[in-house]
């Protein structure tokens, strides 16, 4: 449980982990408050937008549609990467979902299958729309996707969540299929990822982002069975290459 991050605080959060954002009008007032409570706050959800073309997309995810008002989310993450703050405060961009699902973001544990809509999202979650047509075909550029991690990590960073705090939409409410394009267990490996680079220190020395993520990712492998195998199999295979050469060399001494 956590109180929304000031409209300030999200910004700054979001800067430093470097990406590219840019506030739309009075996105710090621009909200749903007035119908509905925003807080406490448990997580962060990634949406697809269903739409084409960076203008638009923003325009629609400020102003809302006729039959649902805006903003639709926080921040619009565009094809190419940069975040578009549209609103602050209560969204309309998760609507009803699995109270299950709610209590396993809050206990960051294995989340079970979406199969109620009886607990309130649009109070409980910061909301990501992503540009994509959501059929399965349009592109997700390597821009936007590092941007998704990045925005989901900068949330969780200033909370001090884990990576098990963001979820999809599709795994939060029956019927929906968002973000279609990649998978939710990918981004979260990524978004864990980004969290373990940031102050990585092993006995008191201060790693580069890629050592860091190389001995995050070693340790995290090394823990796998089917991993353990392989190194035992590799293991094996060594063994008898170095025996195969020390009979070679057995042989040429002999021949000479």
């Amino acid at each position: 449980m956590a109180t929304p991050l000031t409209a300030n605080a999200f910004l700054s959060a979001l800067r430093a982990e470097g990406l590219t954002v840019v506030e739309v009008g009075d996105w710090r007032n621009h909200n749903r408050n007035h119908v509905g409570p925003w807080g406490p706050v448990h997580g962060v959800m990634i949406h697809h937008t269903v739409t084409s073309g960076s203008t638009a997309t923003v325009n629609l995810c400020r102003d809302g549609r006729p039959d649902l008002p805006g903003p639709l989310c926080h921040g619009v993450i565009t094809k190419d990467g940069r975040v578009h703050l549209v609103g602050y405060g209560r969204a309309n961009h998760a609507g009803p979902g699995d109270p299950d699902v709610l209590q396993a973001v809050i206990d960051e544990g294995p989340l079970p299958p979406a199969n109620e809509a009886t607990e309130d999202g649009n109070a409980r979650f910061y909301g990501f729309e992503c540009e994509n047509l959501g059929d399965g075909e349009d592109p997700w550029p390597a821009v936007q996707l590092e941007a998704v991690e990045r925005a989901a990590a900068a949330v969780c960073r200033a909370h001090g969540w884990g990576a098990a705090s963001v979820i999809g939409h599709l795994e939060w409410k029956p019927q929906k299929i968002d973000p279609r394009g990649f998978t939710m267990a990918d981004m979260r490996a990524r978004i864990a990822g980004h969290l373990g680079l940031r102050h990585a220190e092993v006995n008191g020395v201060i790693l580069s982002d890629d050592e860091a993520a190389r001995r995050q990712w070693d340790e995290a492998a090394r823990s796998l069975p089917e991993v353990r195998a392989l190194r035992d199999e590799v293991r094996h295979l060594t063994t008898k290459i170095d025996d195969l050469r020390s009979l070679v060399e057995q042989a040429l001494t002999t021949r000479r």
